[in-house]
């Protein structure tokens, strides 16, 4: 691909919280389009990685509507369940990605686990693969992370999935308590995005 400028990218996802978050990070001169736009439903992720599944969708999207597609695949790792959720954070939520029903089955495992775990610093941490296709060929793939631990319970109703229980490192919020702006700046899909700016 030669260098010209993206003015209009599809965004891969049918998730109204990711698109908020990626449509805030990207340039206010790129028109944005959503997968709901074209009523298209996510293609199956059967990666191994987040980047394998972001690429899965990224590829997929394109070839549907000849448009360059930037995707996005993300989740929780928690140390103490060997990482999971991890690639699976969504399908914890079951089919209709209830993400109460995702966190209920975190901490009913983290029980599981260890009887003392809210005395203890359980090890977390964010991840998001970012990729860019233009119909079969990539245009780029990265990783973005924000370490952190797990909340002793869900605190605020900002943000989505995980974001109540996810306390990043060094800060005393929630994702789910902290402002949107505030969270913007420092979660995994900024830390991702900072990477995949130049190809934009």
């Amino acid at each position: 691909m030669s260098k010209q400028k993206i003015i209009k990218l599809l965004i891969g996802t049918n998730n109204k919280g990711k698109l908020r978050e990626i449509k805030n990070l990207l340039p206010k001169n790129i028109k944005i389009y959503s997968t709901s736009k074209f009523n298209l439903k996510s293609p199956t992720e059967n990666g191994k990685t987040f980047k394998e599944n972001s690429l899965i969708k990224s590829k997929y999207f394109s070839k549907k509507t000849g448009m360059i597609c930037l995707a996005d695949d993300s989740g929780l790792e928690i140390d103490l369940l060997n990482k999971e959720p991890g690639i699976y954070s969504a399908r914890w939520g079951g089919k209709h990605g209830d993400f109460n029903k995702a966190i209920k089955r975190v901490y009913r495992d983290l029980n599981k686990r260890d009887k003392n775990w809210k005395n203890k610093k359980i090890k977390a941490r964010f991840i998001c693969a970012l990729s860019m296709s233009d119909l079969n060929k990539k245009i780029a793939c990265v990783l973005g992370k924000v370490e952190g631990q797990i909340s002793n319970e869900p605190k605020g109703k900002n943000g989505f999935g995980y974001d109540p229980i996810f306390i990043p490192l060094n800060k005393k919020k929630t994702f789910g308590q902290m402002k949107p702006s505030q969270k913007y700046k420092l979660d995994h899909r900024y830390q991702a995005f900072k990477k995949i700016k130049k190809f934009l």
